[in-house]
């Protein structure tokens, strides 16, 4: 049959329309070959020219008979519109979400809860063939289930499709199918804890996105294990490529994963608040979508479900408080502030309280993990270098770490609930249910859609494979000759990826290079792969990204962020800060440890049906990429050892409303999931398949007499098609059915339908005859029986007289009598049934109301006593707790006024310094007698006018300082005698203290105001004295002011000097008067060192007395004998007084150590003053010298001075002499000036 007959007048094709991808369309003439154009009429009732040439005709329409099936490999053309147009039937019109392509079970969301899950469905599902019933995930799972246990080989089942599409619903139904019809006898539930884990993984593995509320961003292989009775013993759980950047990054309208959310708005419970969590607005990991809430999700009732799942795998309290611990550390690390220091560095602060919880929740410590947040450890083979971060890089560094935590706690849950199902016996078969992401293409791909689409290619290529293999076996089955179907093979896509230096072995060559990064890994694949392979491309307009052409379509992929995410790092000191953790679970997730084997590998012997290329096992063990092709490796090992079932789940719209029809989205979701491949496929070889009763059945409207007078119905429908398409290579005659190239159905249909049209006709002119003959028929019957009755009517009332009318009426009068008496009798009977049954019932419910009246009344009085026995002890137990906590109080202000007390002390020592100070003033005032020695050997007029003078100041200076001493003697013992105060005073302390922890147990509150009132007294006498001290200080920097105000005076007078070396020759016969008076003050000066010492000695001995004194103040027996028996017998009810007992011990071990502390540190201060003073005789020492070198000086000047008065006459010597001695004097101004400025650095 020819191409061009197809397109016939009245006959529909489908043309592309922009809004609905494809439009169907109606020929308004027929095509002959070599037309141009093709006349339509479109639905809207406008024609249209259509361009066309014989190479690309529009495709044609299926037959009305054959829109809505079930499956649609079942259509006679195969092609997109026709695929596109049988799911919007199916979907939007039938409401029916599920549909059959061959193989592939098609799901359609409908994003509304829909009555066909129940378990009346699941049991009507069982035991039924696939195409018995409609198309049903039920109907997968029923396939699986029962070739798993006919043919006892391993099932699986691989659910895919975009986020929202209903991937997880799907998996959730098939493993509750398999949990429904497998119930095993055991009282071991291993059904519902299959069932469990889904929620826990949600949980800890779904988020919402833009797409979907509930989107699964981790791919999980979750193997079902049966034993030989086909009854769940266990189950096993794998799971790939976890999105860990969501723990630290979510878009806008997207939430981090559920466990966070529902962590959060449970933590005002008792049970976490140790956690110290707040509302998810408050956390930078929580807050980035904006959005913290689900519309119609109560994140805290999810939480309870959380927690009985987690019970109900047999996961205790402490497990689970350890989890969330876990999680409330890491909400904790991502508020964790770092701050700029400068251009290269950053710091993050130890009195972060965000950093505190976090450590303390993780055992940590927080000064390490504050310093190596900021900084990196860099180790070379010669040298260790510490190397600071910015603010950027430690931020990274932080969210490393938080990424890091989180992706082994989700391996550790994962862990945990294997354990939980793993079974002791051994497994016979198992059922495998993948659920993993479908092909994305975003607007900005990175390495996540990377390695998403490389394993969909992967996926594609087994299930292109097993395709063909049915196809194959199909064909061999019917013994139809072979040919090679043409179909696309991705195998150079997924060489480009996976092969010897492809994309992911060069990614991880550059991370394995220090200074790698993506550019010039970019670089190299431009360099490998640009007009080199046609499946890769360089983008036109961009330098920072590449194309591969992957089988559903061209995706684009930014380079920026492969190698960090490839890599997924943490630096080496936060791991070992981590692994050091005093948290058993924290260090446990750190520890170095071998490789597990995997959990598969004792159960499975795996064969792979094609050789795969295995990936490299010398390097790059620890990259992302090598972990996912490694277990992707493994997965399709698995896959290929067991017998697939495809559902492949769409996603209507993007708006999330119930059974609307995007053509746009779902067509690109076909093209990507491999539904149009499948289609592909089966249309280039035989597509339409009927058995021979089915086409003996359906087109036996088509055969003559002559054919249907043969018995054998197989050679009938040979003749027939022989007769109808002459061209044999259209069908092949199989030995069960009758294969039929694409389109030869829908002829066949159109010659039926043609047939029937005839036919139609001929029985219209046939019924309509009869249906006019049958009504005249039926119009003269009518008006026969009208006149038969009126007839009659006519011939009865001849015949009534009134005579029979009285006898009938008087009959009807003694009826009416005689069934009223009758009635009236049986219910006089009733009634008096009635009265009595209901008196009996009534006593009988009297009597059970006052049994049950006293009953009550007896439990009232048993529940009055039990609960006032219930209230004593509570009010027992909460009197007890509350002495406890009194006594604590106590014992922690009683710690506080002794640290008070230590602040006192601390105040005396600060008076104690103030003494060494004056001593200083005392050295200050010897330097300033030297500077009067100084002025008054320069004075050259009246000599002795100013040696008297001099002398007379220098007796009343010395009376001055004689009384000062006095007064600081005076201050000395005042100090003494207020450091004797203070001590005797904190005796009455301790002692007023000691008595009012036992006696005054019902006056607290008196007595902590009058302490708080004699406190604030204190503070202000504190303050006072301060502000004296304050005063003498200020004091003593004045008097030191002016005693530099004299030396400067005493230097302008020793310029004078030059002027006057002539008359030093009179002045020589009173130098011996100078050294007489400078060797008095010498003594005066050794006199007054001797006392400082004594005094320092006294002051010593005192200290010690003082601090005995405190030691001994304190005595526990003394404290005893206090109490009172009334006391000791209100103390020892209900066990307070052992309480009390205890809480004395502690506090006196606390007294004691407080007491010795305050011993050592009064020794430190002697023994710094100690030092002071030898410090000081070594300066007086010092000084001591000087003036011995002054002296001798004087005295070579004395003996110049002599021998310039002998030799008088010689002018040039005597003038030589003047000079040298002018530069001895210079010499000693400088000496005396830099001793000067080293006596000021000492003081």
């Amino acid at each position: 049959m020819a191409v061009a007959e197809l397109y016939a007048q009245y006959n529909r094709v489908w043309i592309p329309d922009p809004e609905e991808v494809w439009k169907s369309a109606e020929i308004a003439k027929d095509y002959r070959a070599g037309d141009r154009v093709l006349r339509l009429l479109l639905e809207d009732g406008m024609e249209l020219e259509y361009p066309v040439d014989p190479g690309s005709l529009p495709p044609l329409r299926n037959p009305d008979i054959l829109v809505g099936e079930n499956d649609l490999t079942a259509l006679s053309y195969l092609h997109e519109p026709a695929v596109l147009h049988n799911l919007r039937i199916r979907f939007a019109e039938s409401k029916l979400i599920y549909t059959y392509s061959g193989i592939i079970l098609v799901a359609m969301n409908p994003y509304k809860q829909l009555p066909i899950y129940g378990d009346a469905i699941i049991h009507a599902y069982s035991g039924q063939n696939m195409g018995d019933m409609d198309p049903h995930i039920f109907a997968v799972a029923e396939e699986a289930y029962k070739q798993m246990a006919r043919n006892n080989r391993n099932q699986s089942i691989i659910v895919s499709g975009e986020s929202g599409a209903g991937k997880t619903v799907s998996a959730r139904y098939a493993m509750r199918y398999f949990a429904t019809v497998s119930k095993s006898s055991s009282n071991a539930h291993v059904e519902d804890k299959v069932l469990a884990s889904n929620p826990i993984t949600e949980a800890v593995g779904n988020a919402k996105t833009t797409r979907n509320d509930n989107s699964s961003r981790f791919g999980k292989y979750t193997e079902i294990s049966f034993d030989e009775r086909n009854q769940i013993i266990g189950a096993n759980m794998r799971t790939y490529l976890l999105e860990k950047s969501r723990v630290v990054f979510q878009s806008e309208n997207e939430r981090n994963y559920h466990i966070f959310y529902q962590l959060c708005a449970s933590a005002q419970q008792s049970e976490f608040k140790h956690l110290k969590l707040g509302s998810a607005e408050e956390f930078n990991y929580t807050r980035m979508g904006g959005n913290t809430v689900i519309e119609g999700v109560n994140d805290r009732a999810d939480m309870v479900e959380t927690q009985k799942t987690f019970t109900l795998l047999g996961f205790k309290k402490d497990f689970q408080m350890d989890v969330f611990k876990i999680l409330a550390a890491i909400l904790h690390l991502g508020n964790v502030q770092v701050t700029t220091v400068g251009n290269e560095r950053s710091s993050v602060s130890e009195d972060d309280s965000h950093l505190k919880v976090f450590c303390e929740l993780l055992g940590l410590e927080t000064s390490k993990v504050a310093q190596w947040l900021c900084n990196r450890k860099i180790v070379t083979s010669s040298e260790t270098v510490v190397k600071p971060m910015t603010r950027p890089q430690a931020i990274n560094a932080r969210d490393a770490l938080a990424k890091k935590i989180y992706a082994h706690l989700f391996d550790f849950i994962v862990e945990q609930i294997n354990q939980a199902l793993h079974f002791s016996g051994k497994q016979h078969t198992f059922i495998g249910v993948l659920d993993i992401y479908g092909f994305e293409t975003f607007d900005v791909n990175s390495f996540e859609q990377f390695c998403i689409n490389y394993a969909n290619e992967k996926l594609q290529q087994q299930f292109n494979l097993h395709v063909f293999k049915l196809e194959q076996e199909e064909y061999m089955k019917e013994d139809i000759p072979w040919t090679l179907i043409d179909f696309y093979d991705n195998q150079p896509v997924i060489d480009l990826i996976e092969a010897k230096m492809g994309i992911l072995e060069l990614l991880d060559e550059e991370c394995l290079l220090p200074h790698g990064t993506d550019e010039n890994w970019l670089q190299k694949l431009y360099n490998n792969f640009v007009n080199k392979n046609s499946l890769f491309e360089k983008p036109r307009m961009s330098n920072s990204s590449f194309i591969i052409q992957h089988f559903a379509d061209k995706v684009e992929y930014q380079c920026e962020g492969f190698l960090e995410k490839n890599r997924d790092t943490v630096y080496d000191m936060l791991v070992e800060i981590l692994r050091a953790s005093k948290f058993h679970l924290c260090a446990a997730f750190f520890q170095e440890s071998p490789v597990p084997s995997s959990p598969f590998g004792a159960m499975i012997t795996v064969k792979s049906a094609k050789q795969v290329i295995k990936p490299n096992t010398k390097h790059f063990r620890t990259t992302v990429g090598n972990k996912f092709r490694s277990s992707l490796y493994l997965l399709m090992e698995t896959l290929n050892a067991t017998t697939p079932h495809y559902v492949r789940c769409i996603k209507p719209n993007d708006e999330k409303m119930p059974f609307e029809f995007d053509s746009k989205r779902i067509v690109q979701q076909l093209r990507a999931c491999g539904v149009l491949e499948t289609i592909r496929i089966s249309a280039q070889s035989y597509p339409s398949r009927w058995t021979y009763l089915e086409f003996y059945s359906r087109y036996g409207i088509l055969m003559t007499q002559q054919e249907l007078s043969l018995s054998d119905k197989k050679e009938v429908c040979k003749v027939v098609l022989h007769r109808l398409i002459q061209d044999s290579n259209q069908y092949q005659f199989g030995r069960t059915k009758i294969f039929f190239r694409a389109g030869q159905v829908a002829y066949l249909e159109k010659l039926r339908l043609d047939k029937l049209r005839q036919d139609c006709i001929m029985i219209q002119k046939h019924v309509r005859g009869w249906l006019q003959r049958r009504k005249f028929l039926r119009e003269r019957q009518a008006a026969l029986t009208i006149q038969r009755y009126f007839r009659g009517q006519q011939t009865v009332r001849k015949a009534i007289t009134a005579t029979a009318l009285k006898e009938a009426w008087a009959a009807i009068i003694l009826q009416k009598y005689c069934r009223g008496y009758l009635v009236r009798n049986l219910y006089q009977l009733i009634r008096v049934a009635t009265i009595t049954i209901q008196a009996h019932t009534r006593g009988f419910l009297a009597r059970r109301r006052y049994r049950k009246l006293l009953q009550e009344h007896k439990a009232v009085i048993l529940q009055k006593y039990a609960r006032a026995w219930l209230a004593r002890r509570r009010f027992q137990n909460i009197r007890r707790f509350v002495l406890n906590i009194q006594l604590t109080y106590r014992v922690q202000r009683l710690q506080k006024k002794l640290e008070d007390q230590n602040r006192e002390n601390h105040g005396l020592v600060e008076k104690l310094t103030s003494l060494a100070a004056l001593r200083v003033g005392d050295l200050e005032k010897v330097q300033k007698l030297e500077a009067e020695l100084e002025k008054a050997a320069t004075h050259r007029h009246s000599y002795e006018e100013k040696g008297r003078r001099y002398r007379d100041t220098v007796e009343e200076r010395l009376s001055k300082l004689q009384k000062h001493n006095a007064e600081l003697e005076l201050q000395r013992e005042r100090a003494e005698q207020m450091l004797q105060e203070k001590s005797e005073e904190l005796k009455e302390k301790m002692d007023k203290l000691t008595r009012q922890l036992f006696d005054d147990v019902q006056k607290e509150e008196q007595q902590r105001l009058v302490l708080e009132k004699g406190f604030e007294l204190k503070t202000q006498a504190y303050e006072k004295q301060i502000e004296s001290l304050r005063e003498e200080i200020k004091a003593l920097k004045d008097e030191r002011s002016q005693l530099h105000h004299q030396l400067e005076e005493g230097q302008v007078t020793s310029d004078r000097l030059k002027g006057e070396v002539a008359r030093l020759s009179k002045q020589a016969k009173t130098i011996s008067e100078f050294e007489k008076e400078i060797e008095l003050l010498q003594a005066q000066k050794i006199d007054v060192e001797k006392h400082v010492q004594s005094q320092k000695r006294e002051m010593r001995e005192r200290m010690s007395e003082v601090t005995k004194q405190l030691l001994e103040s304190y005595d526990i027996e003394d404290v005893r004998s206090r109490l009172s028996v009334e006391d000791l017998e209100h103390l020892n009810e209900d066990g307070e007084l052992w309480f009390a007992y205890e809480g004395l011990k502690k506090a006196t071990r606390v007294l004691e150590s407080h007491f010795q502390s305050q011993k050592d540190c009064y020794e430190k201060e002697i023994e710094g003053l100690n030092f002071k003073v030898v410090h000081l005789s070594q300066e007086i020492n010092h000084l001591q010298k000087l003036f011995r070198e002054e002296t001798d000086i004087n005295e070579s000047i004395r003996h110049e001075v002599t021998r310039l008065t002998s030799e008088n006459m010689m002018i040039p010597d005597f003038k030589q002499q003047i000079s040298e001695l002018e530069r001895q004097k210079q010499d000693l101004e400088s000496r005396l000036k830099e001793q000067a400025e080293k006596i000021e650095g000492f003081s």
